[in-house]
């Protein structure tokens, strides 16, 4: 592999840096109480990858299984204990954790410790992942069609529900 065709083709470099401080209130806190903190979207690394800290409270929340055709997405714990499901079985992750799920990998993740935890999500190229996690709260009010058309939008085909602490096959066929 070698490195891909130069974006910027000054000589000089130039000052873009941008800041986003640990004190920054989050972008979107769910009704489960996760708080999500956008630290880069595709909009502002011009579609590359996206980067969120996403902080969970002690109650139990999560998505469960489901892979994505556009996007990978990689997690990286950095406080408490996410259950991540690596498309095999539940793994109890812990902080310096690293878990990547490549396009079509079948994953989930949860916090079930009863403590709260916390991890960065990165996901590549940068889709619009925003809208997703803010429509999120609505689907439960969709019509089953209004409720396919969001997830085929966003990019989630969800994968039949297994017992978190039995090995999934994922073999199985998706649902949507």
């Amino acid at each position: 592999m070698s490195y891909p065709d130069p974006v910027y083709l000054g000589d000089r470099g130039e000052t873009s840096a941008t800041l986003r401080p640990i004190s920054a209130p989050p972008d979107f806190t769910s009704p489960t109480g996760t708080r999500a903190h956008y630290l880069a979207t595709g909009a502002t690394t011009r579609g590359r990858y996206g980067l969120y800290r996403w902080e969970m409270g002690p109650e139990p929340s999560g998505p469960g299984p489901h892979f994505h055709r556009t996007m990978s997405e990689a997690f990286h714990v950095l406080t408490g204990t996410v259950r991540i499901l690596d498309g095999r079985r539940w793994i109890d992750a812990v902080p310096g954790d690293f878990v990547y799920v490549p396009e079509g990998g079948i994953h989930g993740f949860r916090n079930v410790s009863g403590e709260p935890a916390s991890m960065l999500i990165l996901f590549a190229p940068g889709a619009p992942r925003e809208a997703y996690f803010e429509g999120g709260p609505s689907v439960a009010a969709m019509s089953d069609e209004e409720r396919e058309a969001f997830y085929l939008r966003h990019d989630n085909i969800w994968v039949p529900e297994a017992d978190p602490d039995r090995q999934v096959d994922p073999s199985r066929p998706s649902g949507t």
